[in-house]
Order: C-alpha cells, then structure tokens, then sequence
C-alpha cells in the first residue's frame, strides 16, 4: 500500500523538537512535492543539489544590482536553492540513494549559496556610502572586510555549533539511527579502515572507496572543531558512552531529563541556521541596505551563538556532576 503525502511527509522530518515552523508547513511540503516529481521523471539527489548550487550562486548575482526587481528574483532563487536542499535529502530517503559524494555536494551547497551572496553585497557596496557619514566616504574594500568576517568566520562557527548541537539533541532522544552526531575518533577509525592508494604525494581511497575517503577525510576537521568548542559536552558524553556504550542502552529517565534541558536550546540552533539569517539578508538587499545582513550576523547571531553555547555547556557540567 502506497504512502501518502502527509505520511511521507512526517517520515521526512528529522524530529518534532528540531524542526522549524516555516520548514514544517512551507519548505519541506514544497520540497517533498519536487522531489517526487523529480523521482518519477529519473533525476538524481545529486542532480538536484548542484542545482541548487547555481540557483544560489544566481541570487548572489542578483543581490549584487540595486534594483528592486533584480533583489525580487534574488530571493526567488535563494528561495528555489533552499528548496532543492530539502528536495535532496528527501529523494535520498525515498529512493535510499545515499552515497559520499552526496553528503558532500550537501554539505557545501549552502556555503556556495551564501560565498556568492556575501560577494554580491560586498561588490555592491563598494561604491555606496558608508553609514552615518556625510556621503563623501564609500565602503570600497571595507564592505569586503564586513562580508569577510560574516561570512568566514561567522557564519561557519554558527551553523557549525547549530547542527552539533541539534544531532545531540536527536542522539539523545532517537538513537545512533535518528542522528549523524560524528566524532574526530571515529571518523579517524573510519578512514583508517579504508583501503588506501597513493596519487603521487596525496593518499586517497582506493577500490572504489574514494569519495567516502575524501568526505571523512574533510569531515575529520569539521568533528574536531565541534569538539574543541564543547569541553563539558565532551567529558559528558565521555561518560555516558563509558556507562552506555549503545545509545539503545541508556536509560529512559536520562533520555527524558537531557530532552528537557535541551529542547528551549532547540530555538536557538534553528535562529542559527538557514530562515532566519536568509529573511534578514532579504530584507536588507530589498530596502537597499545590504550592509545589515553581515552587521546581524556579527552583532546578534554572534551573541545569541554565545549565549547558545553558555546554556548548553552549563547544561553539561550540570550533568557530568548529577549523572
């Protein structure tokens, strides 16, 4: 018996607690729409995901005029890439076609989405005047250092923190099955089991192992910081993982009391993410005032990320004392 489109979409949510109610009732309703449209006519996930690469790239072409229509078709664009994002992940589940090379198209679809974009703001800034002057002053190469550090260093810290903490949140409360939380050692066990070629002074995966190689070769580094920022989660769930080696083994209680804590945090992963900050560059291009979108981000996302990080660290030392 066939599912139904309201079955189908319910199975494509990660979780009640993780999802956001824009995503619920507008992205991924859309997105499930496409990608079964998508599956009937033969396309791949992958297909879609370098799609959405383009369309991202486009809006950042778009966000670079001042004019109101080309902004219009900018945040159309963006919000078509942010579609196809959803349309992958779900055609991956519906057709069970997950491959490395997809979770790496994944993983850096967004980030050529938003390279693009700061590029288009900071090349139109260039000769618009800085704020709160008399005029006589332009952004020139500053707004390439505002759109530098949002994008750079901002941006990747944010979302980085935002999704460990959200595959935390799923682990405690789905099981290793319902989560991807990923740490340095097994990702460094992983590539050490692979079977190794060398290709002149690199070593790669070898009998058809290579784009898994390659993606937890990079994806070592993205655990890595994950754990550097997260010192009492760490020693946490280092102990968790001594008395509960199989997340299927840990006590419903401990479950239910991590859910409790973590799930007011849940807000601030998704404020951290992709609605939110998206809406706010929006905005800022469409009133012609694009330099808001990288200030926002080093202004308020910045402290909601520490105070995001605050919460859940203490949240953990907490634990490590009461578990």
């Amino acid at each position: 018996m066939e599912k139904s489109f309201k079955q189908l979409l319910h199975e494509s949510f990660k979780s009640n607690d993780t999802e956001e109610t824009l995503d619920v009732y507008f992205t991924r309703p859309i997105g499930l729409a496409f990608a079964l449209m998508w599956i009937k006519i033969g396309v791949t996930p992958n297909f879609v995901t370098i799609l959405s690469m383009f369309l991202g790239a486009a809006a950042g072409f778009c966000f670079y005029h001042t004019e109101l229509w080309w902004n219009v078709c900018g945040v159309v664009l963006m919000l078509f890439a942010n579609f196809c994002d959803s349309t992958d992940g779900q055609m991956a589940r519906l057709t069970n076609h997950k491959t490395a090379i997809g979770r790496m198209l994944d993983g850096l679809a967004s980030d050529v989405w938003f390279f693009f974009c700061y590029l288009g703001i900071a090349l139109r800034l260039w000769n618009q005047p800085l704020p709160f002057t008399d005029g006589s002053v332009n952004w020139t190469f500053w707004g390439f250092v505002l759109c530098g550090f949002a994008g750079f260093y901002w941006h990747a810290r944010q979302c980085q923190l935002a999704d460990y903490y959200r595959q935390i949140h799923l682990y405690f409360i789905k099981g290793e099955d319902g989560s991807e939380l990923s740490s340095t050692r097994g990702e460094q066990q992983l590539l050490d089991s692979m079977p190794k070629r060398k290709w002149g002074p690199f070593t790669v995966g070898a009998d058809g192992h290579f784009w898994d190689y390659l993606f937890h070769y990079f994806y070592i580094g993205w655990c890595r910081k994950q754990e550097k920022n997260t010192p009492q989660f760490q020693r946490f769930f280092k102990e968790v993982k001594t008395r509960y080696p199989n997340a299927a083994d840990m006590p419903q209680e401990l479950r239910q009391q991590f859910r409790r804590k973590s799930l007011p945090l849940m807000w601030m992963t998704n404020t951290l993410t992709h609605n939110t900050r998206a809406t706010v560059m929006y905005i800022a291009c469409l009133i012609n005032l694009p330099w808001i979108y990288p200030l926002f981000e080093i202004t308020v996302l910045a402290a909601l990320y520490y105070y995001m990080r605050y919460r859940h660290e203490k949240m953990c030392r907490e634990f490590v004392f009461n578990t």
